[in-house]
């Protein structure tokens, strides 16, 4: 193996096909050198008679993937866009690729599971959250829109609990993940060897059937009360007034936490999962994100919010728009025009 596929570490071991992302220094975040290996191992497992199963896992103690390589996605924002334009077309199509694999497809969700990390599971057929699990789409908080087919999964969770995890960015446990509909199977952090070798040993129907138990109820289910209610606002601003309308502390924090986020990017969040329900696809989906992104990639938001997270560390972005008040239709509007050239699924590619 040469330095650059280290980055991805695949092996066939028992007829069982072995993706283990591998920055654990950066928690596994996606670089275009590893959406390209994934796509590469999944292409060839698919038509490969003595590979029946996929199993997706992140090295480290620290989660699966906490996202894409945002410093990457800063300096190509600053410059033209394009490298990034690139990234997200490959990225979205492994997406996709994922979401329609043939074969048993098992995403070990365990620990930080955030941005692309999502992308690269929560599409499988077999998604697996622990008592460690810990998910979000935290977009918003970086000028940048749920993306990797995020709206797709987000637009069919339950009631309001969707945008208040896309506009909050708040990040929600492995119990939250599977009443969310972004995880179907709840495995005890302790068991996953055993989990993983049991796959190996008697197939993924046993593992899961020896090794999941019962999730924890959702702390997020339990609030959809107050969640339904105000989340059915027309305007994120109108979300903001109803969450500072209630009692309880929770909505209090999430109107803190969205009032903190960019206004544009909650906006265009907002417009973006609502239209998404309204899809027919993951790929109608995937499509519509990526003209979000390469637009998002074209804002002063983007790069202004990851300045001030990630590179120089301030916690304080000057968002423009200033606020949700300041942000019109008009500027919505523009992130869903076409990409030049558009994400396309031909496969010929």
């Amino acid at each position: 193996m040469t330095a650059e596929t280290d980055e991805v570490l695949t092996r066939v071991d028992g007829g069982v096909g072995f993706l283990t992302l591998n920055r654990p220094k950066a928690i596994n975040s996606l670089t275009h050198n590893m959406v390209t290996i994934i796509a590469a191992a999944l292409t060839g497992w698919a038509d490969d008679d003595d590979v029946r199963a996929v199993v997706l896992a992140g090295a480290g103690e620290r989660g699966l993937c906490a996202g894409g390589d945002v410093v990457a996605v800063y300096n190509s924002a600053r410059a033209d866009g394009t490298e990034v334009r690139r990234f997200w077309f490959d990225e979205y199509r492994l997406n996709a690729q994922i979401g329609g694999y043939p074969k048993p497809y098992v995403a070990i969700m365990d620990g930080i599971v955030m941005g692309g990390g999502v992308g690269v599971s929560a599409h499988g057929n077999v998604r697996v959250v622990t008592d460690t699990t810990k998910m979000a789409m935290p977009e918003v908080g970086i000028g940048l829109i749920p993306d990797v087919g995020g709206s797709y999964l987000l637009s069919r969770a339950p009631g309001g609990l969707g945008l208040h995890a896309a506009l909050s960015g708040a990040p929600f446990s492995g119990a939250d993940a599977i009443a969310l509909g972004f995880a179907d199977h709840y495995v005890p952090h302790a068991s996953l060897e055993a989990f993983t070798a049991l796959i190996v040993g008697g197939g993924v129907e046993a593992a899961i059937k020896a090794f999941a138990v019962d999730p924890p109820p959702s702390h997020l289910l339990a609030q959809r009360h107050w969640i339904d209610e105000c989340y059915s606002g027309e305007t994120v601003a109108d979300i903001v007034t109803a969450l500072r309308g209630r009692d309880e502390d929770e909505a209090k924090d999430a109107a803190d936490l969205i009032t903190s986020r960019s206004p544009i990017a909650a906006s265009v969040a907002l417009e973006s999962i609502r239209r998404a329900g309204k899809l027919d696809t993951l790929k109608d989906a995937l499509v519509q994100e990526y003209r979000v992104s390469s637009a998002a990639a074209r804002s002063h938001d983007l790069v202004e919010g990851i300045r001030a997270q990630i590179i120089d560390k301030d916690r304080n972005p000057k968002w423009d728009p200033p606020s949700l008040a300041a942000v019109t239709e008009q500027d919505v509007e523009q992130y869903f025009t076409p990409a030049d050239p558009d994400l396309t699924f031909e496969e010929d590619k």
